[in-house]
């Protein structure tokens, strides 16, 4: 597990390659979608992230919702205060704070 500094740019670049990967879905406990992140202009950050967290943890459970704040640094601190401008960080948030965990997988190009 890679220790997360203050800006989300230098743990972006520490983060494995999103390449190969079209989207990263993630599922409620009955295996339903209910949300999914796809390798596009201003989500790949975000993918990068989730596929970390999903390598890392395998599901996304609070101390993985926590590390991925922690990741996203700076960025959490906006989504704190702007609900609705970070969905992927206010996924993080709701976990964190008790929301249901989520399981995850890689759809591949």
């Amino acid at each position: 597990m890679k220790q997360p500094v203050s800006s989300f740019k230098e743990n972006l670049q520490n983060l494995p390659s999103i390449d190969g990967i079209e989207r990263l879905e993630m599922m409620d406990t009955v295996g339903e979608v209910v949300a999914s992140i796809e390798y596009q202009p201003g989500k790949q950050g975000s993918l990068a992230v989730y596929q970390y967290l999903f390598a890392t943890y395998g599901v996304l459970n609070t101390e993985a919702a926590t590390h991925g704040l922690a990741v996203f640094a700076e960025h959490t601190e906006d989504a704190r205060n702007r609900p609705g401008a970070h969905p992927n960080i206010d996924r993080l948030l709701e976990i964190q704070s008790g929301g249901a965990p989520l399981s995850m997988r890689l759809v591949e190009r």
